[in-house]
C-alpha cells in the first residue's frame, strides 16, 4: 500500500528547513532567557509597596 502511494506521489518528500536546526534551539533558548529575565525583574515587588500595605491591613 505504501509503495503504491509513494509511486503516485501522495507521500510528501522531505523538505529542507528554512534555517539550520541548531538555530531553532538557539532561538528557543534565547526566548526562554528573555522570559526568565522578565520574571526575575518582578522579584520582591510586593515589598516595594509595604507603606501601602500597613493602612489596608487594619481594615481587613
Amino acid at each position: 500500500m505504501i509503495s503504491i502511494l509513494f509511486e503516485e506521489g501522495v507521500i510528501i518528500h522531505h523538505t529542507e528547513l528554512p534555517i539550520p536546526a541548531l538555530l531553532f534551539g538557539l532561538i528557543a533558548f534565547a526566548s526562554f532567557l528573555v522570559l526568565a529575565a522578565i520574571t526575575w525583574s518582578y522579584r520582591d515587588v510586593a515589598n516595594r509597596h509595604s507603606h501601602k500595605e500597613s493602612g489596608s491591613r487594619a481594615g481587613h
